[in-house]
């Protein structure tokens, strides 16, 4: 009898332990913010965020990664001063002609033409009106880069399409077309 006394309290104990524990959700959670947070809605304005909004600004003095900045401020004393001061980084290894060459017919040529004389197609269906020739102008590879990057009256900036490099190797290139006219 003692026998049966004993199983029956161990049966009972072990149904009242384990009674409460459910394995999808333990008793205790620690930190449960982290388990189950709290959803907000993207880009939506909020508390929880600074100003009510999502989207915050980099800190100030932050680079992009891969970005290296360009000192030089789109005004005509920046484009004097890249025209005095600014030489390309690439070294001769560096430079890919074909690419150059690419790159121009793609981005320059459709209105600077192949030859850099001025006579794209659109400068020739009069689509733009004086489009100048390479071989009249007062240019250096520091005054091409400049305009590349920031554009410079009828011709905008090529900054989003081109990187540094590839802005540094049609600056060569446009050279290049300029000692051949």
């Amino acid at each position: 009898m003692k026998a049966l006394y004993k199983i029956a309290f161990v049966v009972s104990a072990s149904a009242a332990l384990t009674s409460c524990f459910n394995k999808s959700e333990p008793n205790y959670q620690y930190m449960p913010n982290m388990y189950e947070s709290v959803g907000y809605e993207t880009y939506s304005e909020s508390n929880a965020f600074k100003n009510g909004k999502e989207g915050q600004l980099p800190a100030v003095g932050s680079i992009p990664r891969g970005f290296t900045p360009y000192e030089y401020a789109n005004t005509e004393e920046g484009y004097n001063a890249a025209k005095a001061g600014l030489v390309s980084p690439l070294a001769v290894e560096e430079y890919d002609e074909a690419k150059a060459t690419q790159l121009y017919t793609i981005y320059c040529a459709i209105c600077h033409g192949d030859k850099g004389d001025g006579k794209g197609k659109l400068a020739v269906r009069e689509k733009f009106a004086g489009v100048p020739s390479y071989k009249d102008r007062d240019i250096n590879e520091g005054t091409v880069f400049h305009v590349e990057t920031y554009g410079r009256n009828m011709m905008g900036s090529y900054a989003n399409q081109l990187s540094q490099k590839e802005r540094w190797e049609v600056a060569r290139y446009v050279m290049k077309l300029k000692s051949e006219l």
